[in-house]
């Protein structure tokens, strides 16, 4: 649907380089605020007195409470720079950027500032911040124009203590939005804002398609009255109790669910029919108490033909849960050697037979794969991200050889599993989970009868190519089958030769 703020009211917006879309930073592209990471760095590096520190923070009460001005705060935030070179600075803003801002990117305003771009639309990122907090924010999201505050700099570099005038913030940051509309041609009554700041109301009375956002105050009261959407994310606002609350119930849901998987493989005398009930029952069971709901395009591919490689893309560690809630029974997986004690994921790969390769040992790496590779030959099938890592972002990483070399050696297709929108659930190395829909596209299996060694880095990127494709273009319907496809054996008639393996999946007498 294209509601006001969505992406797909922007895909089906006007396009042209005279449409802006200017996007504030803290609070709206970043949860939190970035000026108060760069504080908290500086005392733990004792770079700051305990007594600045706490000036510091009531420098922002002070605003906060309207007893001073903003120009009072970001003056006393500059003046502790005093002396110290703008590439020094511009280095310690990159490290905390990479270790603590880039995990706090709203990924839905990751995907707003791409639909922007994909229209032809002038992006701007507008913000009171000091260009330190902001320029690593703005090449992350490929954003080439920039309106913030500066440090006054000496002849040699040195930072002043001074910010130059005048001050980005209220009137002056709707002045410099003016200003910049008018020397580049944007339209603003055509235009978007996006901001979730008091002093940045006026500047949403001067756009045609204002889009508070994570608004409090001033700004989320004119945005009711005057019917502006607002839009609301909590993916990155650090987990409320409810979502840790929720996560805990469904990972504690595990212990009953293996009780009852232990009992119905010393009912049935099979070991595997135990594990079929542990791996379906706890997935189930995992994302309905946490509230995930999947949207899936070609659920029939996941029983198309079995055993099978399926493969997934890996953004967090809700994605194999996903992936292995799809999959359901009959499979096992592979993952890092360092995972092998994690309580939860350590656990649930001792039930599964799982292997953990040690990337570092090559000689044991191999017969990981070689004790995976006589499973699938047993009948079950293999869950691996062939990304071999979780990478905190939209694209699609480099693929490893080894799913696709276990699925030549045992004979087997390869299915591919799409994720998106699961970095809305959770961060990248966040435990905790939060509820939300997320998107996934099964696509049909691919046979591997005519991969050959030669062949296999054009055939693995060919399917790397179709999630990069997926992704871009997200399927809502049937789905779109790639020139891979027609050009390949279809995995189904490999079927028939495939199937009497099923017969040991369930070995009897082990229970």
């Amino acid at each position: 649907m294209r509601l006001p703020g969505s992406v797909a009211e922007v895909r089906a917006s006007e396009s042209g380089p005279h449409v802006g879309a200017f996007f504030d930073l803290d609070g709206t592209l970043v949860a939190g605020f970035t000026g108060v990471i760069m504080t908290q760095d500086r005392l733990r590096r004792r770079q700051m007195s305990a007594g600045e520190f706490i000036g510091m923070v009531q420098a922002g009460l002070n605003h906060q409470l309207g007893r001073s001005e903003f120009e009072d705060l970001i003056g006393k935030g500059a003046r502790m720079l005093r002396g110290s070179s703008v590439d020094d600075v511009d280095e310690l803003a990159e490290r905390l950027f990479v270790q603590k801002v880039v995990g706090r990117i709203y990924p839905e305003m990751r995907e707003l500032v791409r639909a922007h771009m994909a229209r032809g639309h002038t992006v701007v990122l507008s913000s009171s911040a000091l260009t330190v907090q902001v320029e690593p924010v703005a090449r992350f999201l490929g954003i080439n124009n920039v309106l913030s505050n500066k440090f006054e700099t000496d002849d040699d570099g040195l930072i002043t203590g001074e910010v130059q005038r005048p001050i980005i913030w209220g009137p002056g940051k709707a002045r410099a939005v003016q200003e910049f509309a008018s020397a580049n041609g944007i339209d603003l009554s055509k235009s978007y804002f996006y901001a979730d700041g008091d002093e940045d109301v006026a500047l949403m009375y001067l756009v045609g398609n204002p889009r508070p956002t994570n608004p409090a105050g001033k700004m989320a009261a004119v945005a009711a009255k005057r019917g502006w959407p607002i839009l609301r994310f909590s993916s990155r606002s650090g987990a409320s109790p409810a979502s840790q609350l929720r996560t805990v119930a469904g990972i504690a849901s595990m212990v009953p669910i293996a009780a009852g998987a232990l009992g119905v493989g010393l009912l049935t005398r099979n070991r595997r029919t135990g594990v079929n009930f542990f791996t379906s029952t706890f997935g189930r069971t995992l994302l309905d108490i946490v509230g995930i709901d999947l949207q899936v395009v070609g659920r029939e591919n996941l029983t198309a033909q079995r055993p099978a490689v399926f493969i997934f893309n890996h953004r967090n560690q809700a994605d194999p849960l996903i992936a292995g809630r799809l999959v359901s029974d009959n499979f096992t997986s592979v993952g890092k050697k360092e995972l092998e004690n994690d309580p939860i994921v350590g656990t649930l790969g001792k039930i599964m037979d799982a292997a953990f390769i040690d990337r570092d040992d090559p000689q044991k790496a191999i017969e990981g794969l070689k004790k995976v590779e006589d499973l699938a030959r047993k009948g079950l099938s293999i869950l691996i991200a062939p990304e071999g890592t979780r990478l905190d972002t939209t694209e699609v990483g480099a693929f490893k050889k080894g799913p696709f070399r276990i699925a030549m050696s045992v004979g087997i297709p390869v299915v591919p599993i799409v994720i998106r929108n699961a970095e809305v659930i959770a961060a990248r190395d966040s435990s905790t989970f939060n509820p939300g829909a997320v998107d996934v596209a099964v696509y049909p299996p691919i046979s591997v009868d005519d991969w050959t060694h030669d062949n296999l880095p054009e055939r693995i990127e060919e399917i790397r190519q179709l999630y990069l494709d997926t992704l871009k273009e997200w399927p809502h319907g049937e789905l779109k089958l790639p020139d891979l496809y027609t050009r390949a054996k279809p995995a189904k008639k490999a079927a028939k030769r495939k199937a009497p393996a099923k017969k040991s999946a369930a070995p009897k007498g082990r229970p």
